[in-house]
């Protein structure tokens, strides 16, 4: 059966003296999940949130939370991330010695697991672990800061990477993370992404609703199998 492409928006592009209001403006949207992006200070240079934003989020928000955790040892967050919402965790390739390990301690939790990678690295060290992930995040800018501009080599990454999916038969999907916006969502999800996380590009917008039905709207033929 083929499904749409899901729209994430970033809580790190919202007011956060608002998050009661960003929370239901997900909650009115088409949005389908809304993606944290927790910070530490030591793995990017930026700090940003933990678990009791994301906590506090769960209890306002009604779709899922698609947490990305940009953090050094992530294994040792994963139960009170889990605990505090998160229905998705990511966690970096970069940042994991023992990566099936963690995938796996994921897993256990009930949450869906995925792997993100930066943009210098290669797809291919995903070979060995891609049938244990639910999802691969593709960054298509320098993780730490939102606002930044797209990295378009991002797109030959996504069509290698749908390959290699497709290829083995895997149901793992691919999403997209920074820079995402209206100029360039049908390149992506021609290219083979099925997640767009969409920050600026909606919460800067002057109608963030309408910036998302939009989103959902684009490519309306370019489905994911």
């Amino acid at each position: 059966m083929k499904q749409k492409h899901l729209i994430a928006p970033s809580l790190l592009a919202a007011d956060f003296l608002h998050l009661a209001d960003a929370c239901q403006l997900i909650n009115e949207s088409e949005a389908d999940w809304f993606h944290l992006d927790v910070m530490d200070g030591k793995f990017v240079p930026n700090i940003s949130f933990g678990m009791p934003i994301i906590s506090a989020v769960k209890k306002a928000c009604t779709k899922p939370l698609d947490v990305h955790l940009m953090i050094v040892e992530p294994e040792k967050y994963i139960t009170a991330f889990r605990e505090a919402g998160a229905d998705v965790i990511t966690v970096h390739y970069e940042a994991c010695p023992h990566l099936h390990r963690t995938i796996q301690q994921i897993k256990d939790t009930g949450a869906k697991a995925g792997v993100a990678l930066n943009p210098h690295t290669s797809v291919d060290l995903l070979d060995n672990v891609l049938e244990d992930v639910d999802l691969v995040c593709l960054m298509s800018v320098n993780p730490g800061f939102g606002g930044q501009k797209f990295i378009y080599q991002t797109l030959n990454k996504i069509r290698k990477l749908q390959e290699k999916i497709i290829t083995r038969n895997l149901s793992t999907i691919i999403e997209i993370d920074g820079g995402v916006g209206l100029q360039n969502a049908e390149a992506i999800l021609q290219a083979g992404a099925r997640v767009l996380v969409a920050g600026s590009s909606v919460f800067k917008a002057e109608q963030p609703l309408d910036a998302i039905s939009r989103l959902k709207a684009i490519g309306k033929d370019t489905l994911f199998a």
